[in-house]
């Protein structure tokens, strides 16, 4: 069992397991780019200071804490969807598969999947929602941080693709910013089609 950080609330493990991976999505908000998951198993004898949901760090926290993550866990794993996805889809059904994608990925096959949030996606082993379980299960916080650090670095690089978007400082959620540049400049091909405001903006709304 992973040693909790003490900036975490605490949690009630479910006993009788012994590879516990944490499954986290960031991106489920912009209208541009992969929802990206990433999933954990951390070494109860390696604990990791200072996780905490991603949100709540600085960058220079989340950058710093990556590369300890992906040193001290048993097992880490990215999984995503594209738009092409999201749009086929939808949001909710993408992300659930961009989790099972993430945890098919590890490379030690855990025996419970932890996921943040009120909804689990279908797995082979046995799965439980945890509401704010970035918040206080490290392993989500562990995955939150990778996810969002992941996602960060793509935004980042799609930027540099379409600066006129300003990507690295929205990231791609539906800011006022964000907005002005579909108006001025239109979509791309990573835009997400079927949200609103894209189909706006495409005029198939």
């Amino acid at each position: 069992m992973a040693k909790q950080a003490t900036s975490l609330a605490p949690f009630e493990y479910p006993t009788g397991y012994q590879w516990i991976a944490g499954v986290d999505e960031v991106g489920r908000g912009p209208l541009v780019g992969d929802v990206v998951t990433a999933a954990v198993i951390l070494d109860p004898n390696n604990p990791i200071e200072g996780l905490n949901d991603s949100k709540k760090l600085s960058e220079k926290k989340r950058l710093a804490l990556l590369p300890e993550i992906k040193e001290k866990a048993l097992a880490w794993s990215v999984g995503r969807c594209s738009p092409a996805e999201i749009d086929e889809w939808n949001i909710l059904q993408a992300t659930m598969v961009a989790m099972q994608r993430a945890i098919a990925g590890l490379s030690l096959t855990p025996d419970l999947a932890l996921i943040d949030g009120n909804r689990v996606p279908e797995l082979p082993m046995d799965a439980m929602a945890v509401v704010k379980g970035d918040l206080r299960v490290a392993q989500i916080s562990a995955a939150s941080i990778i996810a969002k650090v992941v996602r960060d670095q793509e935004m980042e690089a799609l930027d540099k693709r379409h600066p006129q978007f300003g990507f690295a400082q929205h990231k791609g959620y539906p800011t006022k910013a964000h907005f002005a540049a579909i108006e001025a400049h239109g979509v791309i091909d990573e835009h997400r089609k079927s949200f609103k405001p894209v189909k706006r903006a495409l005029g198939i709304e």
